[in-house]
């Protein structure tokens, strides 16, 4: 399969569609997940283009993996949370939906069960709280 330049996050990236940022730059795109599993469930995307892991040259992998661990450390401290689960899709059959390279930051509480992969919508408001908070422990 081939990478497709109109899916949602490259629309995202390009300000086609408004986003929850957390963090930014030349690299990467930070944001919440519209959908989330738990509070403070967060989305690190590339900037440049590759479907997933499977395609995505070296260097942009090299570059994104440091800010994923400073993503999952900031969205442990700004919840609370006991833990924190960093996932990644690669391919429908494996519960990619959309097909651009992106890392799930995902905040875990003991004794709470995570939400279902793209479940119910977020209130924006609340989101754009989370994402305050996340970027206050950048």
């Amino acid at each position: 399969m081939t990478y497709n330049p109109s899916n949602i996050f490259a629309k995202i990236i390009a300000g086609e569609i408004p986003s929850h940022k957390v963090f930014e730059d030349d690299t990467a795109l930070v944001m919440m997940d519209i959908f989330p599993q738990s509070r403070g469930h967060t989305l690190i995307i590339p900037k440049t283009a590759s479907r997933n892991l499977l395609d995505a040259d070296p260097a942009t992998l090299s570059a994104l993996m440091p800010l994923v661990q400073r993503i999952a450390n900031a969205a442990k401290a700004a919840f609370s949370a006991d833990g924190v689960r960093v996932a990644q899709f690669n391919e429908a059959p494996a519960g990619q939906t959309v097909f651009h390279l992106h890392f799930h930051v995902i905040p875990v509480f003991e004794g709470v069960p995570l939400g279902a992969h793209g479940g119910g919508q977020a209130d924006n408001a609340e989101l754009a709280e989370h994402a305050k908070a996340i970027a206050a422990h950048l």
